[in-house]
């Protein structure tokens, strides 16, 4: 377990520091920033043409309300907390590759789900909008991160291997 812990906060510190590298923002999360209101966009283009992705801002051109997804916003940082268990965890690599690409595939599904919820709630009622963005959406993709990470802690477990 000290093992554990200790891999766990050198990797959460050492990711955490790699993201903010300028270098690392212009050229990965600013562009995946930027993908992500693209494909947020494009799923709710075909129930309401009047919605528009640039950069990363997501704008209605009927209502003028529009949400930029910014740092934190974008799941990066959910994804490192679940990179850093998943590597700080004895285990083989292939799994461990498997299971950090499943779960920030899951961590990016909830979280355009959050950014599409987040976009209408903004358009009905700001004080919502304003909650559900601070208290429940961060709330509700952590506990993603979570699940995600004791469905590889059980699935190592029931199909035990020598560890790397």
């Amino acid at each position: 377990m000290r093992r554990f812990v200790f891999l766990f906060s050198v990797l959460l510190l050492g990711l955490f520091t790699l993201e903010l590298l300028n270098p690392v923002q212009a050229a990965v999360i600013q562009p995946f920033t930027g993908w992500l209101a693209d494909v947020s966009a494009a799923i709710i283009i075909p129930f309401d043409e009047h919605v528009r992705a640039s950069g990363r801002i997501i704008s209605h051109s009927q209502t003028g309300f529009a949400v930029s997804i910014e740092a934190g916003c974008n799941g990066v940082e959910a994804a490192i907390v679940l990179i850093a268990g998943v590597l700080a965890f004895p285990a083989d690599w292939r799994r461990k590759i498997v299971a950090i690409t499943l779960g920030f595939l899951a961590i990016q599904v909830m979280n355009i789900a959050r950014i599409i919820s987040l976009f209408y709630l903004g358009q009905w009622n700001l004080d919502v909008f304003t909650w559900t963005h601070l208290y429940l959406w961060p709330v509700l993709i952590m506990l993603d991160v979570l699940v995600v990470f004791m469905l590889y802690l059980r699935y190592l477990s029931q199909h035990p291997t020598a560890t790397a």
